[in-house]
Order: structure tokens, then sequence, then C-alpha cells
């Protein structure tokens, strides 16, 4: 039986993250070649290949290298590049995550060559048209075949925006992630160790969205913020290139905080699970914190995951206190890898004539 190929295009952090357990996935699913396109987005070792060795994802077969510029110049030179690998592969569908400036140039790459599209996270919303991440995820999923939505209120999204027929709510692959990696991590990870800290002794902070980095006044403030939330406790900071070069021109103090490289995979989970809580503007981190029961703070005026705010285990920095906590079930049991794997292969199967025509 002759294989119909995917090619999944993936760029930064997370992508790798959620990409680790439907490629395992892609590996068991019989006539079916996942062929990895990783574009450069994020080329710092430690914010890239060291996901791909500790997740156990197979080496990318193309490694675009391409970083750096404002958003519209990355994904422009994305394109071009994206386009060749298709033209050369020619695969019977494209599969992106999120909502990166990867996903959006992998995603009209494949548009402009009638190349079908399966969105893992689609339907996700945070009505700020201001974030490009917003954008970004729009204009996915509305270029999109196959609509993989994580949660209830993102198939609603997608409803509104006329895209039901498109759309399937298959879980959360964060959460088959989540679980496998947490075992791993307890093993594994050495960040406790290395930094001396304590379970539910210490606060950790991730800060490196554009919204936060780029006003000087706002990243004061926040900062200023997370100092006096602390308490008292220890605060440890991984920290972002484009945060590090923001609080350089701005000349402010990380004083009170223990800045540390980005964390390996592994590490951020054992960080995660033992923090008393997690202050961050990321959008999976908010997720990862409530897998691993640990209440997050969100360094935004909005999120994309509205349940675990409805859960209690979120609440954003300008609201003073949790709702009431409870389970979230709508992200599944941990097998969202599975769901979408069978859901890509049957779209390939009944795309690839479109593909091999591009």
């Amino acid at each position: 039986m002759s294989k119909h190929s995917i090619v999944t295009i993936v760029g930064a952090r997370p992508q790798f993250i959620k990409a680790a357990p439907v490629s395992r996935a892609f590996l068991a699913c019989e006539g079916i070649e996942e062929i990895l396109v990783h574009t450069g987005q994020h080329h710092d070792a430690a914010m890239s290949a060291v996901f791909f060795e500790e997740l156990g994802i197979p080496a990318p077969r193309y490694h675009l290298d391409i970083s750096g510029g404002t958003h519209g110049e990355m994904t422009g030179r994305m394109l071009p590049a994206i386009e060749r690998v298709l033209l050369d592969e020619r695969p019977a569908v494209v599969l992106v995550y999120g909502d990166t400036n990867s996903t959006l140039a992998g995603a009209l790459a494949a548009a402009k060559l009638d190349i079908p599209i399966a969105h893992v996270e689609a339907g996700l919303r945070s009505f700020n048209r201001a974030m490009p991440e917003e954008v970004n995820r729009i204009v996915t999923d509305h270029l999109s075949a196959l609509l993989l939505a994580p949660t209830g209120m993102a198939m609603t999204h997608l409803a509104n925006e006329g895209l039901t027929s498109r759309a399937i709510h298959v879980g959360d692959v964060m959460l088959d992630v989540a679980l496998a990696a947490a075992e791993v991590a307890a093993r594994r990870a050495t960040v406790l160790a290395d930094h001396d800290l304590k379970p539910g002794a210490f606060v950790l902070v991730t800060l490196h969205r554009a919204e936060n980095t780029d006003d000087d006044a706002r990243l004061s403030e926040l900062l200023a913020y997370i100092r006096e939330q602390a308490g008292g406790m220890r605060i440890l900071l991984p920290i972002h290139p484009r945060t590090a070069r923001a609080v350089e021109r701005c000349g402010l103090s990380l004083d009170g905080f223990e800045v540390v490289g980005p964390l390996g995979y592994l590490d951020m989970v054992s960080a995660v699970r033992a923090a008393a809580r997690v202050f961050t503007d990321s959008g999976g981190l908010q997720k990862e914190c409530y897998f691993h029961q640990t209440p997050c703070v969100t360094l935004r005026e909005e999120t994309e995951w509205v349940e675990t705010i409805d859960a209690g285990w979120n609440r954003l920095w300008r609201t003073p206190d949790y709702r009431q906590r409870r389970t979230i079930s709508e992200y599944g049991d941990g097998h969202a890898a599975e769901l979408i794997v069978t859901h890509v292969a049957a779209l390939a199967r009944t795309g690839a004539a479109r593909g091999s025509a591009a």
C-alpha cells in the first residue's frame, strides 16, 4: 500500500511539545508518513533542539533556519521556503499547530498550493486583534479543511464563524504530553536541585509576549506586581531573549528575581509542579498549570483558555481572586493525539489527489 505523506510545520517551543505525542501516533498509523519541517522561529538550542531530544521527536527532515525580524518580515521569509518544501514533497495534508508566525506561513503556503490544511488547537479566541497570535489563528482556521478543537468553547467560536462542518472536538493534546512528562520529569529533571528550590516555596515566572516586553511602562508595572504578589517567596525567572533585551533597553532592575536561562521541557514541568504559583503571559503554560494542579496568574488582559478561569485554577492579573475550583472535563482523557492522527489520516486519504496535483 502506498503511503500518504503529511508535512508538519513547527517552529516554536509549544509546537515541539504538542507535536511529540502526535508524531508518535503517526508512527503507528499504517499508510501515513509524517515529514517534519522546523522553520527555525525558535532557533536558540535551549528553546529548540533540547525539546526534540527530551520529547523523543524525530529530527526534522527540513530545518529552514528562519528567525528574527518583524512579524511580517519573518512570515514573508518563511512562505517561499515552506512552499519549496511542499513542491518537493507533494504532501496530502499540511498539519499546523497553534498560532505562531510558523503556523500562518505554513497555512498560507499550503493554501496557495491547494493542499488541505489541518489545524491543531483550532477555535481559540482572545478577541484581541492587537495580538499577532489572534490574527494568525483566525486566518489559519478559515484556511483549514480540518479544525481540531481542544475545547467546547473553541467549537462554539468556530460555529459562530460558520466553520462547524470542518470542526471536530478532539480534546487537548497538551494533556497527553503532561501525563507522560510528569513521570519522566520526576526521574530526570534537575532544576529543583540545581537551584536549591523547595516545593511550594517559590513562584515561577515566564514573560515574553511583545505586548508586555515592548511597552516599557507595562513591563515595569508587571515586574513590580510579581515582586509584590510573591510575598517574599523566591522568584524563578527563566528569561526569554526578548525579555532580556527589553529589560536592558529600559534600564529596569531584576532585583528579587532569580534569573536563569530557558528551561528544557522536563525541567519546566518539574518547576511548574513544584511552584506555589505560576505567573505567565504564555498561552500553553496556563493549561499546563491546570494539568499539574498549580494556581496560575495570567499576565494579560484576556486569555484564550477561558475554562481555566471558570474552573478557578487561573486568573487575570488585574482580577483580585480565583473562582471556585473544579475539574475541566473537556480537555479529554489524554488520548487527543490518537484522535488527531485518525482524522488527519482520513483527510490525507481523501486529499492525496489534490496534493499531488498542486
